[in-house]
């Protein structure tokens, strides 16, 4: 769930500040960037296209994704 009150427009995801993260290395491009930097949620987009649309996630979920990946 979103928190009530967050700004999803593309006005509210420029305040983004966006991360690749370290253990991309040199893939190609072939990864994402993650802003963790918004009041209560997190922003994922496509580094290949910057542009393009992004996946916003309320901190739990995205905490939830991550917990569920690292312990497959």
């Amino acid at each position: 769930m979103i928190p009530q009150g967050a700004d999803l427009s593309h006005a509210g995801l420029s305040r983004a500040h966006w991360q690749t993260p370290s253990r991309s290395g040199s893939n190609g491009g072939q990864c994402v960037e993650v802003a963790r930097n918004l009041p209560g949620v997190v922003a994922v987009r496509d580094s290949k296209d910057r542009g393009g649309p992004a996946l916003v996630f309320s901190r739990a979920a995205w905490t939830a994704f991550l917990a569920t990946v690292k312990h497959g």
